[in-house]
């Protein structure tokens, strides 16, 4: 969103307390195939042809690399994966992406008698470097407040807001599961599941693909790789735990051979919805009160063409789908 306004030439303040970490967590791929049923993504090919371009622009304002392409290696199961791989990749949408060709594993470390699928056009944003470094510049220029936001002190006034010492035009609420805590957004269906990654050091495994099986892994540098995720919608804590850790460690087992060693465990709670669609639009009574929210767990792909869409609806009073629409729930 703060791209997406600087883009306009708006003037603009970032509030943030660190609280909503799942873009930290997540492996940050982008991928516009589901895996589990080999159909396509929700609008992908939309969602990418305006993520890539705003990925790249990022990188030349400063001058350092965030996209890097990784194919992914799907695991097969059994040979009824295999033909439904194959049948899936003949269709529209999906053959760009899906390689119509079961390939062998030559791989001693891993674990794959059926052999994979191969997936390309698809990769890994830096997400934490990436974040990094957009708070070192707005900190630069003083776009940028580390503190708590105190919704109660919010004032909506002659078609403005006022807080403290700010008066602006608009406010925008980008908040993830916080948003559960947000008193003019009460009732937003924003479940939220907590999801847990490790990292790990793995030697011999020398992939430069992640492998998707029972969980994914997914190579850093360095022989580090990411492992995860876990699904929990009942525990909304941001702690790691050991109930998290076990089941990584044995999913990752039934099909790693190497060995490795954690680096590193993390949580979050990645802002899901009851129909799997974002949450954008403005406040049904203050019409300068606004939300993004909803963006699950392709935060990566759909982020960029949200935040636009957003400020298209704002500013320019293009309509939004009703499938991403506030309205639909408000």
């Amino acid at each position: 969103v703060a791209e997406a306004l600087r883009k306009r030439n708006r003037s603009f303040l970032v509030f943030e307390n660190r609280s909503q970490n799942a873009s930290l967590v997540a492996g940050g791929m982008y991928n516009p195939v589901i895996l589990r049923r080999f159909t396509p993504v929700w609008k992908a090919e939309e969602q990418l042809r305006f993520a890539k371009p705003f990925y790249r622009k990022l990188e030349e304002r400063f001058e350092k690399k965030y996209d890097y392409p990784i194919d992914i290696l799907r695991v097969f199961k059994s040979v009824e994966e295999q033909n439904n791989w194959l049948a899936a990749s003949a269709k529209p949408v999906l053959e760009q992406y899906m390689i119509p060709k079961v390939f062998k594993n030559t791989n001693d470390d891993v674990v794959a008698p059926y052999g994979y699928g191969k997936l390309t056009g698809t990769g890994r944003i830096d997400v934490n470097t990436l974040v990094e470094d957009y708070r070192k510049d707005l900190f630069k220029n003083n776009l940028i407040r580390i503190e708590n936001f105190e919704h109660s002190k919010v004032r909506v006034v002659n078609d403005g807001i006022a807080y403290k010492d700010i008066n602006a035009k608009k406010i925008i609420f980008c908040e993830g599961f916080g948003v559960n805590k947000n008193p003019f957004f009460q009732g937003i269906p924003v479940i939220g599941s907590k999801g847990e990654v490790l990292t790990i050091k793995a030697p011999t495994l020398k992939t430069q693909a992640q492998i998707k099986a029972a969980v994914f892994v997914l190579p850093v540098g360095n022989d580090r790789y990411k492992v995860g995720a876990t699904f929990n919608r009942e525990d909304k804590t941001l702690k790691p735990t050991s109930e998290g850790r076990i089941e990584l460690i044995e999913k990752l087992k039934t099909f790693i051979r190497s060995d490795f060693m954690i680096i590193d465990h993390r949580a979050g709670i990645r802002p899901t919805t009851i129909d799997r669609r974002p949450i954008l639009g403005v406040h049904p009574k203050y019409k300068n009160v606004a939300l993004l929210n909803g963006l699950g767990t392709r935060g990566v792909m759909i982020g960029p063409l949200m935040a636009e869409k957003l400020l298209a609806h704002i500013e320019d009073n293009v309509l939004l789908d009703n499938e991403i629409a506030l309205s639909r729930f408000a």
